[in-house]
């Protein structure tokens, strides 16, 4: 498996768990004055953060990724639906790689 077809699943789950935190946690906390709810996404969705930028260094340097590049798609992990969008792109750019 491909250091870019970890990084699309990662980025993924990172998108997800951006979603629940914002979604479900963070209602669930104020809300419903359930604080674990936002303790343990947001546990879940900091780590998924750290992975998300690992591999964006990593495919970086393994892709020779531009600076603008690297720069946005680690800005998309800062929005809440932007990681699905980077997935989508990446995925059509590995596409073209393996037709060209």
């Amino acid at each position: 498996m491909s250091t870019l077809s970890i990084f699309k699943k990662v980025a993924i789950a990172e998108g997800l768990s951006y979603l629940a935190l914002l979604l479900i946690a963070m209602p669930l906390k104020y809300f419903a004055g359930m604080p674990l709810a936002v303790r343990y996404t947001g546990w879940a969705h900091g780590m998924l953060f750290v992975l998300y930028g690992a591999f964006v260094i990593m495919c970086a340097m393994e892709y020779k990724w531009k600076l603008g590049k690297i720069v946005l798609v680690f800005l998309a992990s800062l929005l809440p639906f932007a990681p699905f969008i980077v997935e989508k792109r990446l995925h059509e750019g590995a596409e073209d790689q393996v037709k060209g």
